[in-house]
């Protein structure tokens, strides 16, 4: 099981919010790459920047995660307000894989040229629910959508590579919701990543019991009641 360290982006610096809250925003530090190289000589499989900014429409991180790109030799994944092609596929040649959450739900035409052009393994689809319900648009939004059929109707279109976060335990510390990573690990043909309300190793053993491919570590790594050289061990 890959461990995944989560960098979130908020106007330069790490922060976490607390259910995707904006106005509950913790900052840890103002020096993303220097977090950046601390999780990689940790000993982290992959990176996950996140730009909170350009997922709510308020701003780019986008320099930055250039800068931390060109800091790391670890594979990175990029998510957060990648919803036109251009940026899409700058990003895609800049990174090991592009998350894509607003724009799979929401331009499926657009989605299937950028599989056809990318190839599965190099896209990860962000599956975001709140109890089992898709929500976009930086989590502000909801579809009405059910999140396991969505996940069969993308492996149908031929996608692999899944991100799946319960938005009401994001944050939280409170335990990953196992119910509904069980159900997508179990579906055929998908690497799942964990991610939301990790809070300490054996939620992370937890985890790793349901077969997912990788978790996301993000409050719990900052405040210090888990470390990446633990995880690692488990994984």
């Amino acid at each position: 099981m890959k461990i995944i360290p989560a960098i979130d982006l908020m106007d330069g610096k790490v922060v976490r919010l607390y259910k995707g809250d904006p106005k509950q925003k913790t900052i840890y530090s103002e020096n993303p790459i220097d977090i950046a190289k601390q999780w990689e000589s940790a000993g982290a499989d992959i990176l996950h920047l996140v730009d909170l900014d350009a997922t709510l429409g308020i701003g780019s991180n986008l320099d930055i995660i250039k800068k931390i790109l060109d800091a790391v030799t670890i594979p990175v994944e990029v998510a957060g307000g990648l919803r036109e092609k251009n940026l899409v596929l700058e990003m895609a040649k800049l990174s090991e894989r592009i998350v894509l959450g607003t724009l799979a739900f929401k331009d499926k035409t657009l989605l299937k040229s950028l599989l056809s052009e990318l190839g599965s393994k190099k896209i990860v689809i962000s599956v975001d629910h709140k109890d089992g319900e898709i929500v976009i648009h930086g989590w502000q939004k909801d579809t009405g959508i059910k999140l396991i059929p969505a996940i069969n109707d993308f492996v149908k279109m031929g996608f692999t590579e899944f991100l799946l976060t319960n938005v009401s335990r994001d944050g939280t510390l409170e335990g990953p919701d196992l119910e509904f990573l069980e159900q997508a690990c179990n579906l055929p043909k998908t690497n799942i990543i964990a991610s939301g309300g990790i809070s300490n190793i054996d939620d992370v053993a937890d985890v790793k019991e349901k077969n997912a491919f990788g978790v996301i570590l993000g409050k719990a790594l900052y405040e210090k009641k888990i470390s990446i050289e633990e995880a690692k061990k488990l994984s």
